[in-house]
């Protein structure tokens, strides 16, 4: 076992001893190489079955980093381009001044439909051509372009429905067509989880602490289930078998490997890799408040990173606790999946300190 393989899992291994955590993943590769698979606790505490390094967990917005890479997928093989208007493939979905909207807008978060129409609820998300229609006919919150503000659940729908009008294919479909099996992951990273792989996947548990309240539901951009992640949710068989492409179900390995394959030019070649790493729109985020630095479908900067670091990490976090991220610059590949949900990163950062020192320490 090597040095930060012993160190991360000991990490893990406390943090369940403690109860701090039931179940966590974390995969790691560095220049091409796996350094780390650690694996700690319960996928389902209830019966006691183990996690294992093969058990996919659902983990919440941790699938934007797949669907922003299939939609860099899609412009590689000349599928769509950056600056197309959505019109050129979706013409329904230019009313209300939203004609100029282009997939850059879609994937700097700058398209302005950060949040589901409010007749969208859970159980309409399966439906497919429903969600759809209801965001075509949506009136945007500001000018595609002019602000960003985090789209929850709305950026896989427009970046799906893109890609389904210009291959006839679902986001689905294309992740195993383009990724999974080419990669050899297949069973490790999913969009929708194929009926028979149900019993084989971890349970959610939701931690009983208090969550930060949001606004009051009249002035919240967000519907309540949009930005507090549910442990019901993530255990919904419909849910888990539907194509909700800014969720997804996988293991810290699925999750790194893809990376791994980014950064190693195995999917996309090095200048497309600078150009969707590239900062592509800084400013505040609309939603949160919060300033924000935008690559092309991933925010910048490793998640508590030092400012002296300078990150030029790109990735997405998940509500709950998870995270996953590449790292141009030390050629890293990194994933944390877990099963209980929390409202902070704390096991996150505790494990990628741990990382970052090594890393210090062989560089």
């Amino acid at each position: 076992m090597s040095e930060i393989q012993e160190h991360i899992q000991r990490r893990i291994d406390s943090l369940v001893d403690i109860g701090a955590e039931t179940g966590v993943q974390v995969a790691v590769y560095q220049d091409g190489a796996p350094i780390v698979d650690a694996v700690a606790g319960t996928a389902d505490q209830a019966i006691g079955r183990p996690l294992t390094s093969g058990t996919p967990i659902f983990s919440f917005s941790t699938g934007k980093n797949v669907a922003a890479t299939l939609a860099h997928l899609l412009v590689a093989r000349g599928f769509l381009d950056y600056d197309s208007p959505v019109t050129d493939l979706w013409p329904e979905f230019g009313v209300h001044g939203k004609a100029t909207a282009t997939l850059r807008h879609v994937l700097t978060h700058t398209a302005g439909l950060p949040a589901m129409p409010r007749e969208i609820t859970p159980g309409e998300l399966p439906d497919w051509s429903r969600v759809c229609e209801s965001l075509a006919a949506a009136e945007p919150l500001w000018r595609p372009g002019s602000a960003m503000g985090y789209h929850s659940y709305t950026f896989g729908y427009l970046v799906g429905e893109l890609a389904r009008r210009a291959t006839g294919r679902s986001m689905s479909e294309l992740l195993r067509e383009w990724i999974t099996a080419p990669l050899g992951i297949e069973g490790q990273l999913y969009f929708a989880a194929p009926k028979e792989s149900l019993p084989g996947l971890a349970r959610l548990e939701q931690r009983a602490r208090q969550w930060p309240a949001g606004p009051d539901d009249g002035d919240a951009i967000y519907a309540p289930w949009e930005s507090r992640p549910s442990a019901d949710f993530g255990n919904d068989s419909e849910i888990l078998r539907a194509d909700i492409p800014s969720v997804c179900i996988a293991t810290a390995h699925g999750l790194a490997a893809m990376y791994n394959a980014v950064l190693q030019g195995k999917l996309v070649d090095s200048a497309r890799l600078a150009e969707l790493s590239a900062l592509a729109f800084e400013g505040a985020d609309q939603v949160s408040g919060n300033p924000a630095r935008m690559a092309l479908g991933f925010p910048i900067g490793r998640l508590g990173a030092p400012a002296e670091e300078n990150s030029v990490a790109f990735g997405w976090p998940g509500g709950g606790g998870s995270y996953a991220y590449a790292d141009p610059a030390r050629g890293v590949a990194f994933a944390l999946t877990k099963t209980r949900l929390v409202p902070d990163f704390d096991t996150v950062l505790s494990v990628t300190t741990i990382l970052a020192d090594h890393l210090a320490g062989t560089r």
